[in-house]
């Protein structure tokens, strides 16, 4: 039988479709597995005209160097950039207003640029520059109206030269006190704390021209020249704690921005005075209450400093702990324990460098004494009439000897606070460790007698030990007098 030529046409087509089926079919496979393959397939992988150079790292993004090269293997010209190995997030709004605060109020690499007492001290000194701002427009909104501006009791003329006359007495007492500079290097927490109080007792003089305000002048003036010696007393103290802050040569960026931080609480504490102001409060209350608060502020910002330096304060305190436990204090304990309340100007147990005719009350004392001191270059007595501790320095001590001296000084004088406890009949005695108990040169000799013995065993190690806790010490940081020991032979 013949075949059927419509038969024949229809599988033709028949074949011919399932053919083009199958190849749209391969098309799809071969266009999904060339898609899966550059999903996969690295940038670089991709372009390999993209070589990559080197990687870097900005705090904690990370980029990618790379350039072209053309068919020769040469580099093409401005094709050298970064790739970004991370997804850059957006960044929230308040996370943005936190970093751009943080520019202005923290050292450069904050936490690790700075040591760990900076956060509590510039916490406190905020604290502090906010209640004396609050302060100021009370005291400044008092002077104008005591001087008569805003009730009109003066020329302007007579304002003006009241004001002129009161800036410049405050400028006379800057100058007088800066003669007293050295004592700013190992007694600045003491100054520190000192010149704060000096700055409200100016604040109160200066609101006490409201009640008597023909005597503007005089209260101005002499509320200036406190001010001003307090503003000395701030300044010249600023950059030895500000150092001892930073790590490293940052000093400059710590600087600057502790006194950001203190200008901008200042400006709040001004606004908020501001507003207060115009309800009309009681003066005595708004400062009694700023007082508190800023001397308050001042007291914790001075005691969260931690100096490695080793100053009459502080050596008293590192030899006290050495004597009872055995061990020297590390810095925090020694700077939290040191006494602020024992200014410079205050009557101090242990004078070192002092005068003969103050250590010994009579010859035979000196005659009795100086001989246990004949291989030291120096000498340590006490003095029952002053109650106090001495330290005779000979013309040959050196840095190490004034050291030692202060060290025996302070083992002595803890040996008669013992004696006199000790000995002592009441309980009334026994609280007053200046009571004199030991009153004959015998007695004072056999305990230096004693003392000579515990020191040159244990001076050394002392002196290891304050090492090993980081202390640095230095006996210009505890202020020696001028007056040395001369041999009769030499005079």
């Amino acid at each position: 039988m013949a075949p059927n030529p419509m038969n024949m046409k229809q599988s033709a087509n028949s074949t011919s479709s399932i053919a083009a089926a199958s190849s749209q079919e391969i098309l799809v496979r071969e266009t999904l597995r060339i898609s899966a393959n550059l999903a996969s397939t690295p940038l670089l992988e991709a372009a390999p005209s993209l070589r990559m150079i080197c990687c870097e790292e900005i705090d904690g993004r990370r980029w990618k160097y790379v350039a072209e090269t053309d068919a020769c293997g040469q580099f093409k010209k401005n094709s050298f950039r970064p790739l970004s190995l991370q997804t850059p997030q957006p960044q929230a709004p308040l996370d943005e207003l936190l970093s751009f605060v943080r520019s202005y109020v923290v050292p450069e690499g904050f936490p690790d640029s700075v040591t760990p007492s900076y956060v509590p001290y510039m916490t406190w000194r905020a604290l502090k520059h906010f209640f004396g701002g609050a302060m100021g427009v009370f005291t400044t909104q008092t002077l104008l109206s005591s001087v008569g501006v805003s009730r009109n009791r003066a020329t302007p003329g007579a304002v003006a030269i009241n004001w002129i006359l009161k800036d410049g007495a405050g400028r006379v007492g800057k100058m007088l006190f800066a003669r007293q500079g050295k004592k700013f290097d190992y007694d600045l927490k003491q100054l520190r704390f000192a010149g704060d109080l000096l700055m409200e007792l100016g604040a109160g003089v200066e609101l006490a021209t409201a009640a008597v305000p023909h005597l503007f002048l005089p209260l101005a003036c002499a509320a200036n020249v406190v001010k001003n010696v307090a503003a000395v007393t701030s300044t010249s103290t600023r950059t030895p704690i500000y150092k001892a802050f930073a790590k490293g040569e940052n000093i400059g960026d710590v600087t600057a921005k502790g006194e950001c931080v203190g200008n901008i609480a200042d400006l709040l504490g001004t606004g908020l005075s501001i507003l207060i102001a115009k309800r009309n409060p009681s003066l005595v209350t708004t400062f009694s209450l700023l007082s508190c608060g800023y001397i308050l502020s001042s007291y914790r910002e001075v005691k969260s400093v931690v100096l490695h330096t080793l100053n009459c304060a502080r050596f008293s305190v590192a030899v006290e702990s050495f004597l009872k436990t055995g061990r020297v204090p590390t810095l925090q304990e020694g700077n939290m324990n040191e006494n602020i309340f024992s200014f410079p100007w205050k009557d101090r147990p242990v004078v070192l460098g002092s005068r003969i005719k103050e250590a010994f009350q009579d010859p035979s004392a000196y005659v009795a004494i100086e001989p246990l001191f004949d291989r030291e270059r120096y000498i340590v007595t006490y003095n029952p009439s002053k109650h106090k501790v001495y330290a005779v320095l000979k013309d040959q001590a050196k840095s190490d000897d004034i050291l030692k001296a202060a060290f025996h000084a302070h083992v002595l004088l803890s040996f008669i606070k013992s004696s006199n406890e000790s000995k002592a009949s009441s309980l009334k005695q026994s609280e007053d460790l200046n009571s004199n108990v030991m009153h004959t040169v015998a007695d004072i000799e056999a305990c230096i007698a004693d003392t000579c013995k515990i020191v040159a065993n244990s001076y050394g190690f002392f002196k290891n030990k304050a090492k090993e806790q980081g202390w640095t010490m230095s006996e210009l940081l505890l202020n020696p007098g001028r007056a040395r020991l001369y041999p009769l032979d030499n005079r």
